[in-house]
């Protein structure tokens, strides 16, 4: 009967969904946005024609990022993502210093060099994955784990 116990109680606890708390526990007024609650450094991705994008990242559900896209302007290229940006909650995207609060976004293209920075609290765990559209090489995405 006790091992019979132990394996319930086994499976029950590896049934549970792990849970992975926010960075900081006292938010005060400002919630989740607090700044003991950002990540110290912004991901960078950098779209150049024949470069890699970047690497993959490890996120933490409820803490807040800055996601840095970078063109470089060799060509016409775009990001989408459409699973990873449905998995977040966006705080602000800022092109050329005007601040753009959208609902939801699929993808960004960039005709010209320039810069985007997506300010931004993970959500949903699971693998997603915002890759350069058209690509099939590994390099030309990159997978975001929020856990």
């Amino acid at each position: 009967m006790k091992p019979l116990f132990a394996a319930g109680l086994l499976a029950s606890a590896l049934a549970t969904p792990a849970v992975a708390a926010p960075l900081c526990d006292d938010f005060g007024f400002a919630g989740l946005l607090a700044a003991c609650n950002r990540a110290e450094d912004p991901i960078r991705l950098t779209l150049s024609s024949g470069e890699p994008l970047g690497e993959d990242m490890v996120l933490q559900s409820g803490a807040y990022y800055e996601l840095e896209i970078v063109a470089d302007g060799s060509a016409e290229l775009a990001i989408e993502g459409p699973s990873f940006f449905r998995s977040i909650w966006m705080n602000e995207i800022v092109i050329n210093k005007i601040e753009i609060r959208p609902m939801a976004i699929d993808s960004i293209e960039f005709d010209k060099a320039g810069t985007v920075t997506l300010s931004f609290i993970a959500i949903k765990p699971g693998r997603h994955v915002v890759r350069i559209p058209g690509t099939t090489g590994e390099t030309q995405r990159v997978t975001f784990n929020i856990q």
